[in-house]
């Protein structure tokens, strides 16, 4: 996948270079990828980071592919799990503002993220964001959740809705467009997706759910093609214009994400959200452009969360 079509990615790394690098705790970076990533993103001063895992892989990986570890932190675990807890408790207690996963499964970073005396958890439910570049599309798009959560229930996807409202904010887009997207467009009792779509519209007529403009149930084309809402007689800000795609559940996210990426050319950052701190997941898939404009996205909305309250 080139790198060089991400106009939107260009601007948030550029950005992100103007801000104090944040300190970021990287789990169990032993291979090329994670552990390249983390220090081209120090190179280009997005991140200070500091590795967490069993040095002596951290140093083998680092001699093999010509990679330079003067003056680079690491704390020295024996496996994987470890490195996990390790790099969590580097967040807890203040010394790194970023949580990044290297070559370890996600579950296993997420188990410690998660656990409830030792782990990062906040009152808000923690959702993952697909920030995607998309060639044919206008401005950024996120799409939410295709990570974490599998069959969110109508409390998760508010919370989901949330904190991708927040990441909107936080990195200086604006007021989001937020559509929630099912196969329709109508409610349709034999279709449950279409009613909580409508229910997460009326919460936030309520002001149960602040700062976006939420529309739905709405289709996927109706929702980013203004000519197919403008046949479909969808009249709305939201309609053919939206800046955030709100998926029913975690497979059809990850579908579309993977569709957009490997059929369209898009690049996707993602970081997951309603943690303490912003976690930047990535895979061995991601192109290297897509690996720093998440560390870009995390460390921006890192400096916006430390400027802002907490999350409740």
């Amino acid at each position: 996948m080139s790198d060089t079509h991400a106009p939107h990615y260009e601007r948030l790394i550029e950005r992100a270079r103007q801000l104090p690098a944040a300190t970021c705790a990287i789990a169990h970076p032993c291979d090329e990828a994670s552990l390249g990533s983390a220090l081209e993103a120090a190179r280009l001063g997005l991140l200070a980071p500091i590795l967490v895992g069993p040095q002596r892989k951290i140093r083998e990986v680092a001699e093999h592919c010509g990679l330079d570890l003067t003056s680079i932190e690491i704390v020295d675990t024996p496996h994987s799990h470890a490195s996990a807890a390790a790099a969590v408790e580097r967040v807890r207690c203040g010394q790194a503002s970023l949580l990044m996963k290297g070559s370890l499964h996600t579950d296993e970073l997420m188990h410690e993220v998660v656990a409830r005396d030792t782990g990062l958890r906040t009152g808000r439910r923690i959702s993952h964001a697909f920030i995607m570049d998309v060639p044919t599309y206008p401005e950024p798009l996120f799409i939410t959740d295709a990570a974490i959560n599998i069959f969110p229930d109508l409390e998760t996807k508010a919370d989901i809705i949330r904190n991708v409202i927040e990441l909107h904010l936080g990195l200086g887009l604006g007021t989001p467009r937020v559509a929630i997207l099912s196969a329709v467009e109508q409610v349709m009792p034999s279709i449950p997706g279409t009613i909580e779509a409508a229910a997460l519209c009326k919460m936030a007529d309520r002001g149960q759910i602040v700062g976006g403009v939420l529309d739905g149930p709405l289709a996927l084309d109706n929702a980013i093609s203004p000519e197919a809402a403008k046949v479909k007689g969808i009249v709305s800000p939201v309609a053919g214009r939206a800046q955030v795609l709100v998926v029913p559940d975690l497979e059809a996210g990850n579908m579309l994400a993977k569709n957009l990426t490997f059929l369209a050319g898009a690049d996707a950052a993602g970081i997951v959200l309603g943690a303490r701190v912003p976690i930047i997941l990535t895979s061995r898939a991601d192109s290297a452009r897509s690996r720093l404009a998440s560390c870009a996205v995390a460390m921006i909305y890192a400096h916006h969360l430390a400027r802002t309250a907490p999350l409740l």
